[in-house]
């Protein structure tokens, strides 16, 4: 029985997140004002689709394990060739886990804040003796590009184009805003998403509950009702990575490490991931922003990557 087929949950709409509509339409895709990935700007039409209100969460993604006995990329050992220069001790199950230094470090090295460690996974998004206790309504963590599409596949769903989400994230503001709700950061002072509060990575000045994921929906949603569309995790899209917009999908090479670019493995495949994380900080990663982009190895996981799902034909299930 594949993932797709077992138990799957089309048609019982209550077991998987709410859809919002996302009218056709075209927009201005990428910027010529901030990192090199962006550009060119240019103008693209997407057709109507719904989307999940918010990202899978741990609940939504336990469901789906539940019924199909899917393992995810974390808990199987790396392929040492697609590694080549992790020590012996990293090829075993687990994750990267982002683990703040004492204080400031040189923001040249990712490795100063990023720790791979033996044993972390969905279940223990902080490696071996964390759980997911309290956390059923955040998004679900340290899944790769097949755990995305097999769920998506089982819920009758698929992964959206880096247009799609781009389209979705700007929730219908003008063309040229910098954020998904307009031109300010934090318009009177009122945070719009789960992002880096302090100097990255080892001062976050934010809430103690607020200074990893936080609960999908915490957030204002968009003009579209999507919550987390910016912050909280970076998102799994179906698209190929180019090193900008004007590019062709590229196989091989690095990648951007940004609040959090993981290390990479050589794959023939990357994916554009969107939307920026609870890491992304103006001090560094400035990716809070519906264009930014960033390049991920399908096989790469994280513990502040997820994703979220969307029906291009919403008569197959109907709306919520």
């Amino acid at each position: 029985m594949t993932a797709a087929s077992a138990l799957s949950p089309v048609g019982d709409l209550r077991r998987l997140g709410a859809l919002r509509d996302v009218p056709a339409g075209g927009f201005v895709m990428g910027s010529d004002a901030h990192y090199p990935e962006e550009r060119p700007a240019h103008r693209v039409h997407v057709a109507a689709f719904g989307m999940e209100a918010h990202p899978v969460t741990n609940a939504a993604f336990r469901r789906f394990v539940v019924a199909t006995g899917h393992v995810t990329v974390a808990e199987q050992a790396p392929d040492p060739a697609a590694f080549p220069d992790a020590a012996p001790e990293e090829l075993v199950p687990g994750s990267l886990v982002f683990t703040p230094p004492p204080g400031p470090v040189p923001l040249t090295d990712w490795r100063r804040w990023w720790r791979y460690v033996p044993g972390a996974d969905w279940r223990h998004p902080g490696g071996p003796g964390t759980t997911l206790h309290g956390l059923d309504r955040h998004p679900v963590v340290h899944v790769g590009w097949e755990d995305a599409a097999a769920y998506a596949a089982w819920a009758g769903r698929e992964l959206p184009t880096e247009a799609e989400w781009e389209h979705a994230a700007r929730g219908g503001s003008p063309d040229g805003a910098e954020y998904a709700w307009g031109d300010e950061l934090a318009p009177r002072g009122r945070a719009m998403a789960n992002t880096w509060s302090g100097r990255f990575p080892w001062e976050n000045t934010a809430p103690p509950a607020q200074q990893r994921t936080t609960p999908v929906g915490q957030f204002p949603a968009n003009g579209y009702g999507l919550a987390d569309m910016i912050g909280n995790v970076w998102e799994w899209t179906a698209s190929p990575w180019t090193e900008d917009h004007s590019a062709t999908p590229v196989t091989t090479g690095a990648v951007h490490a940004c609040c959090g670019a993981a290390p990479q493995a050589l794959e023939d495949e990357r994916r554009v991931t969107k939307g920026g994380s609870h890491l992304c900080s103006p001090y560094y990663c400035a990716r809070y922003r519906p264009p930014a982009r960033q390049g991920h190895g399908l096989r790469s996981t994280t513990g502040h990557l997820g994703f979220r799902c969307v029906v291009r034909d919403r008569a197959e299930v109907g709306a919520p």
